[in-house]
């Protein structure tokens, strides 16, 4: 074990928030079944989505935030704020469970269609309410649209532990998580649900690794990622790979050229649940290039319409769980309503516009508060 590195810079990183709060927006609309506005998400121009933002800058973030404390307050008070958090994850998680629950079944109730039931996998729950809410209770049941959150759930309960070793031996740590997930694809080793021959479709043992590299280059690792963005030939090996993608994914729209594609090229679909190694080597090419082509200071994240993304980004737990409800609204309205252009283009920005006012909403409680601890000191 080598010293502790040096605590994470202060400064916050508005790229930060603000590629978190478009990650929300993308997987709000990808979570719209037949919403063809999703099509502007980089779902459809390559191999990795907007879960791998997500769960990369929740990587980066929590080992920015715990790591300084760690390194300020101990070990033990930086566990017990991970714990906190990850309780109030957790209890975010049941809360959701329930009323999304409570959403579905009295939209399919009462409109009398039960397919709704279906597509968002709560049929179970009808047969047996009480097993069900025990599984979800246990993390073993989990609907439809939730599996980001039970997954960072469950990398934030190691997390104390994760953090603890990548501030003493950043090197082996990342090493050790390597490993973790060759493991897991080896074997296949996931955690399963209910019922038993069910696994999470989002496998921690695998993103894991991905939670991790966000965690390394946070702890200080500056001198390999400069050396990483500073290369040309690893720019243009990022570019040419990002192009490569974006081709290989839009020529299905032509089933003339790709069926004149050879053999070899027939890689769809990449492992999501697994996390394929091409969907990790794209995303990690998508973050090169942003951390070189965007600085900190990059004028745009002070302009105004960035605002909005940035405050989203920064109430992310809260814009989450608001999105989850209203991508099921979305698809109610679009499968009761209306299925044109003009419906998909109104759900999904009145949903996105909603998701700007409650993360205003939660700011401007944040400063309320703020002033009120202030007059009371």
């Amino acid at each position: 074990m080598s010293k502790p590195a040096p605590p994470p810079a202060t400064v916050r990183d508005l790229r930060l928030d603000f590629f978190r709060g478009l990650s929300l927006w993308f997987i709000f609309l990808d979570h719209v079944p037949s919403n063809s506005i999703s099509w502007i998400t980089i779902a459809n121009f390559g191999f990795s989505d907007a879960a791998e933002i997500f769960v990369f800058i929740s990587g980066f973030t929590a080992a920015f935030v715990y790591g300084r404390i760690i390194h300020e307050r101990g070990f033990v008070v930086g566990a017990a704020r991970i714990f906190k958090r990850t309780w109030q994850l957790y209890v975010a998680f049941v809360f959701l469970s329930v009323i999304y629950i409570a959403q579905i079944g009295y939209v399919a109730g009462r409109f009398e269609n039960p397919l709704f039931v279906e597509e968002m996998n709560i049929v179970q729950f009808f047969e047996r309410p009480d097993v069900i809410l025990l599984e979800v209770l246990r993390l073993r049941f989990l609907l439809a649209n939730l599996d980001v959150l039970p997954l960072y759930i469950v990398l934030m309960l190691f997390f104390p532990l994760m953090l603890w070793f990548m501030l003493r031996a950043p090197t082996a740590a990342i090493l050790a998580s390597i490993t973790v997930y060759l493991v897991a694809k080896w074997t296949g080793w996931n955690l399963k649900l209910y019922p038993t021959e069910r696994n999470w479709y989002f496998n921690p043992v695998a993103w894991q690794l991905l939670f991790m590299i966000g965690a390394w280059c946070a702890v200080g690792r500056a001198e390999w990622i400069t050396k990483i963005i500073r290369s040309n030939i690893v720019i243009a090996a990022c570019i040419a790979y990002l192009v490569f993608a974006a081709w290989l994914s839009t020529i299905w729209l032509f089933p003339k050229l790709a069926a004149s594609l050879p053999g070899w090229l027939y890689i769809f679909p990449l492992n999501k649940t697994g996390l394929s190694p091409l969907r990790l080597a794209h995303f990690l090419a998508l973050a090169i290039l942003v951390v070189r082509f965007i600085p900190r200071d990059a004028t745009f994240l002070q302009s105004a319409w960035a605002q909005p993304v940035i405050l989203c980004g920064k109430h992310s737990l809260e814009v989450f769980c608001l999105g989850v409800f209203l991508s099921f609204t979305a698809h109610f309205l679009l499968t009761e309503v209306s299925a044109r252009v003009w419906m998909q283009v109104t759900v999904s920005l009145f949903g996105v516009l909603l998701m700007v006012g409650l993360a205003a909403l939660m700011s401007w409680y944040q400063g309320l508060d703020r002033r009120t601890q202030k007059a009371a000191a």
